[in-house]
């Protein structure tokens, strides 16, 4: 397949080489022109992917018009913010036959569109059975050493899930099928926002058991939402919500918690982002579930403290003690 790979972050990076080890024929396009250039200079991303060789078969572009013309896929890997803005470059283009899938984990802020929505939004060539999503518990750093990893490919079409699943799948990259596109991606992005609160935790000195709490009450909160919202909740328990959730709130790899962590020891929001070079998607989407959840009338008591921490400076121990203060209901309440 002839596929193009749209952000050349360490996740774009990383499945760029994944296609191309599965013999596919890859552009993977950046909008800076210097780092196109080093990475053609030194074959590594050395910003975002260190250490990891990049072979030469992979084409290296800025240019997003000749690198999207008549390709068999189009996968997009920018963080979810930007998502709008580099879609609306190819949005003239004739895509009717190309598969468009999402591998970003956020909720657009202000519209609180899902990035599925995005793209029907944007891209008015785009054909709605020929989107997927892409998602589950997988970091670059280890998906591009080859370590297993398991994820799930969601459309509305059985069918376009499948040739994700087919472009993808290798004997280091599993890929599952599912149909609830809407499930996959919410877990996707929620579970960054529980994984800012576990980094909280963390940062503020607590243990392993709170850590715990956050993480299973958490995904009560995602499945409510997501089910409010017309996702299925057995999604919730799979590799896009469980699977992805345990991975972001314990790994050291984890951008979103360790975003947690570092205001969690007393680090200013602002600071911690200014420090990092990729994007933790997390802090955006607290806002869009702080919005969300009010709209749709779902209560999500982590979700809520981790945008205060945020976005009104609460203490971050002061905001993990206030969850364990909550009246004791039982345990599916809400």
């Amino acid at each position: 397949m002839k596929i193009t790979v749209l952000g050349a972050g360490s996740w774009g990076t990383t499945l760029a080489l994944v296609l191309n080890d599965n013999h596919h024929e890859v552009n993977l396009w950046t909008f800076d022109g210097e780092q196109a250039e080093l990475i053609r200079e030194r074959h590594e991303n050395p910003v975002f992917l260190p250490g990891i060789p990049l072979p030469p078969e992979i084409k290296i572009t800025t240019d997003i018009e000749g690198s999207c013309h008549q390709r068999d896929m189009i996968v997009a890997a920018v963080p979810s913010q930007f998502l709008r803005s580099v879609l609306q470059r190819i949005a003239h283009l004739d895509l009717e036959h190309t598969v468009i899938c999402n591998v970003a984990k956020g909720i657009e802020n202000g519209s609180l569109m899902t990035m599925s929505e995005v793209l029907l939004d944007v891209l008015m060539h785009e054909r709605r059975e020929n989107l997927a999503i892409l998602s589950g518990p997988s970091h670059a750093e280890e998906v591009s050493l080859k370590m297993p990893s398991m994820l799930v490919s969601a459309s509305f079409k059985l069918k376009t899930a499948k040739i994700v699943q087919e472009a993808f799948v290798n004997d280091y990259f599993r890929v599952y099928v599912n149909e609830d596109i809407r499930g996959v991606e919410l877990g996707g992005a929620i579970k960054n926002v529980i994984a800012i609160g576990a980094g909280l935790s963390d940062g503020a000195g607590f243990g392993d058991n709170t850590k715990a709490a956050i993480m299973t009450r958490g995904i009560y909160e995602v499945t409510r939402l997501g089910a409010k919202m017309g996702a299925q909740p057995i999604t919730f328990a799979g590799l896009s919500g469980m699977g992805d959730l345990i991975v972001t709130c314990m790994s050291r790899h984890s951008r979103n918690r360790f975003v947690g962590e570092e205001i969690g020891k007393g680090r200013n929001v602002a600071e911690v982002l200014s420090d990092m070079a990729m994007v933790a998607e997390g802090v955006a989407t607290a806002k869009s579930v702080h919005q969300l959840a009010r709209k749709h009338h779902v209560d999500m008591p982590m979700s809520e403290e981790v945008y205060k921490v945020l976005f009104e400076d609460k203490n971050p121990r002061q905001a993990t003690l206030d969850l364990m203060h909550r009246d004791t209901l039982g345990e599916g309440a809400h």
